[in-house]
């Protein structure tokens, strides 16, 4: 094997752990988001973890975030929670960069 062969694997498998982190900082940054967007909705104990467990799968609806804030949007508009979007989008931002600080912690 020689240097960039090792090179190429060395980028490779970093790049899939990137992806992976990613991946887990998503998730854990909808399932924050959903306990967020419970709050505000008035939900507690069960009906809050229920609702960001729903916060979580919508984002297997189609690739990057516009799902999420699409279900969370629709969610506040129909409850009646006057919430902007830029918050909601700032608020997404803020809660992935703590999921991701989380991660590489170990938290």
């Amino acid at each position: 094997m020689t240097i960039f062969d090792k090179r190429e694997d060395l980028f490779e498998k970093q790049f899939a752990q990137n992806e992976e982190l990613r991946f887990k900082a998503t998730a854990r940054r909808n399932r924050l988001l959903g306990l967020w967007a419970a709050e505000k909705l008035g939900k507690t104990g069960e009906d809050a973890d229920v609702y960001a467990r729903e916060v979580v799968m919508s984002d297997f609806e189609e690739a990057g975030d516009e799902d999420v804030f699409r279900k969370v949007r629709k969610d506040f508009d129909d409850a009646g929670v006057q919430q902007s979007d830029h918050q909601i989008r700032r608020t997404m931002e803020e809660l992935l960069a703590q999921a991701m600080h989380e991660l590489k912690v170990g938290g």
